[in-house]
């Protein structure tokens, strides 16, 4: 910046011993979020505050939209485990974020091992197409692989015919083999054939993991084929059709020289903002179902029955203090999943599950 004169050098002075110090709260990591919802509330210098709207759009836009389409098709899956299998469909450090967000909402493992090294989440995967080709044959392929990773791996059986592949596959591993996976065709017909065979053979307990650009919508199409787990990338990794959160950053309080905060709002056409400091509680109802999202503006709206707050504290004073946990931030989207409720489950667009109500809008 020096160099090119970008600023002068009073900012530089500034950025070269920047360090926020300001308070930071928000939703915690997990948490189900709406349209409107506060997700982040900073508060500081607006020198300090303003240099973070681009890392901190960056990151939740694309790791919410990751988690939004993981929980789509976590969900989708019925209990079926899902492996994240999309770095080879965006960017280097971007398929670490997507794998890490992906597990928070709900997958089992992932297939990048720099996430499981970073992250701690587990790791799993199966062979590829390339292995089979490299050899001779699909028999000498199968045996270098056993050999290698024992009986409990997975074999790819639809590099050639799949029930030929299929019955090679236990004659070499025996009925112990870990799971088969196939990536093309008729899938809910094939695993039918497929498990059919396998129990023919006497593999009984040999699993069934399909690939194959899946979505939401086809792993749902196959809630009645006999699969065991789903492993899956493109879709994943692009948001499935919705690549970004389209979340904003926007000033809606500053304080006057009398040391008072002061709403301001943007008021330009299909674009205006709502000003004000706000807070915000999920409205649970009797039946421990969530019904609204309650936005108050200038203090924390009313709470009735199980009403519960959801803004808590990440930063003080420049200090983190938030629950930076992986496993519970898993947790924290099964419970707040759990709330919901039970049309959130479906996969067409629609209206929000539950509504965004604002109070104290005129203060």
């Amino acid at each position: 910046m020096r160099s090119e004169s970008i600023v002068d050098s009073q900012t530089l002075d500034f950025l070269s011993g920047y360090h926020f110090s300001g308070n930071i709260s928000g939703y915690a990591e997990g948490e189900c979020y709406f349209p409107g919802s506060p997700l982040l509330v900073v508060e500081g210098t607006f020198a300090e505050s303003v240099l973070l709207e681009t890392v901190l759009l960056s990151i939740l836009n694309h790791d919410s939209a990751i988690a939004s389409a993981a929980s789509r098709m976590t969900n989708a899956a019925g209990g079926r485990p899902c492996i994240e299998m999309g770095s080879r469909r965006t960017h280097e450090w971007a398929a670490v974020a997507a794998a890490r967000a992906a597990y928070i909402a709900g997958f089992a493992t992932t297939s990048n091992l720099e996430a499981g090294r970073t992250h701690g989440i587990p790791t799993a995967g199966t062979s590829a197409h390339a292995f089979t080709l490299l050899h001779d044959d699909e028999r000498t392929a199968f045996e270098a692989q056993v050999a290698c990773m024992g009986v409990g791996t997975t074999l790819l059986v639809d590099t050639y015919d799949v029930a030929t592949a299929v019955s090679l596959a236990v004659q070499i591993a025996g009925t112990g083999l870990g799971a088969v996976r196939l990536d093309s065709g008729d899938l809910l017909v094939q695993a039918r054939e497929v498990r059919a065979q396998l129990d023919d053979l006497g593999a009984t307990k040999t699993r069934i993991i399909v690939t194959s650009d899946l979505d939401e919508h086809a792993i749902a199409a196959l809630a009645a084929a006999p699969v065991d787990g789903y492993g899956i990338g493109t879709a994943l990794v692009t948001g499935s059709g919705a690549p970004t959160a389209e979340l904003i950053y926007k000033l809606v309080a500053r304080e006057d020289q009398s040391g008072h905060l002061v709403s301001v709002a943007k008021q330009s056409k299909d674009k205006a903002t709502v000003g004000g400091r706000k807070w915000a509680l999920r409205r649970i109802n009797a039946r421990g179902q969530a019904e609204a999202e309650v936005i108050g503006i200038g203090e924390m709206p009313d709470a009735t029955g199980n009403d519960r707050p959801l803004l808590v504290d990440l930063i003080r004073h420049g200090v983190i203090v938030a629950d930076l946990g992986l496993g519970s931030a898993r947790r924290r989207y099964e419970q707040s999943f759990a709330e919901l409720p039970a049309r959130a489950l479906q996969l067409s667009r629609g209206e929000p599950v539950i509504t965004t109500i604002y109070e104290n809008e005129n203060r």
